[in-house]
């Protein structure tokens, strides 16, 4: 198809698609003349890919960049490139010095190693839930996450990992996770808000 076409196909304008071709965010179509090229599915399946990572995960187009070559990286195992994408997603935390800091530390990297998760050392969410920790105990909230953890395992290894086609195209795969784990993270957060006024209602007798 032409550039025209793949603009249509996919939604994104012809000068935003250039863009992404000199940024090296989208592969080059094959030349069939000095000034055109022809462009197939696997370029509508990485403009999906980028609108999702820039739309949806709201990155940078440097971190799109850093995404995107885990995806052409065809040496880099799947488990690898999906890491990548899911550590792009996640929030910047700056690690504490102190010792509130270093305990909750402490406790999530118990308790990853007590649930045997395959979770790297390095992994960002590990911050990111001693950071909540520590928020947490400072508001006087008791933590007791044992009934999130389960509800988050179940969730993963009965649902949400089953809509990563781990045998397709690799940057559709990155695709459902980004989507299913923004997307899907939103739609379950809504629905617990939503189920807490029904049951506030419920217990209120209203």
């Amino acid at each position: 198809m032409r550039i025209s076409e793949l603009s249509a196909r996919s939604g994104v304008a012809i000068p935003t698609i250039k863009y992404y071709l000199r940024e090296g965010m989208l592969h080059q179509g094959e030349q069939t003349a000095p000034t055109r090229a022809a462009y197939d599915e696997s370029h509508l399946r990485r403009l999906r890919l980028i609108r999702a990572l820039l739309d949806v995960g709201r990155l940078s187009v440097a971190s799109i960049k850093q995404v995107v070559a885990a995806v052409d990286d065809e040496s880099l195992p799947i488990h690898e490139m999906l890491g990548i994408a899911h550590y792009a997603l996640s929030p910047g935390v700056q690690p504490d010095s102190g010792e509130e800091w270093q305990r909750a530390r402490a406790e999530v990297d118990h308790l990853v190693e007590k649930l045997g998760w395959n979770v790297t050392p390095e992994a960002p969410t590990r911050d990111e839930l001693a950071q909540t920790l520590v928020r947490m105990r400072q508001l006087g909230l008791a933590v007791d996450l044992a009934p999130y953890v389960e509800t988050a395992r179940k969730l993963v290894s009965e649902v949400e990992m089953d809509k990563i086609p781990f045998d397709g195209p690799r940057d559709a795969a990155v695709e459902a996770l980004v989507l299913g784990t923004v997307l899907y993270g939103r739609a379950f957060d809504a629905l617990r808000r939503m189920a807490q006024e029904s049951e506030s209602a419920a217990r209120l007798g209203l």
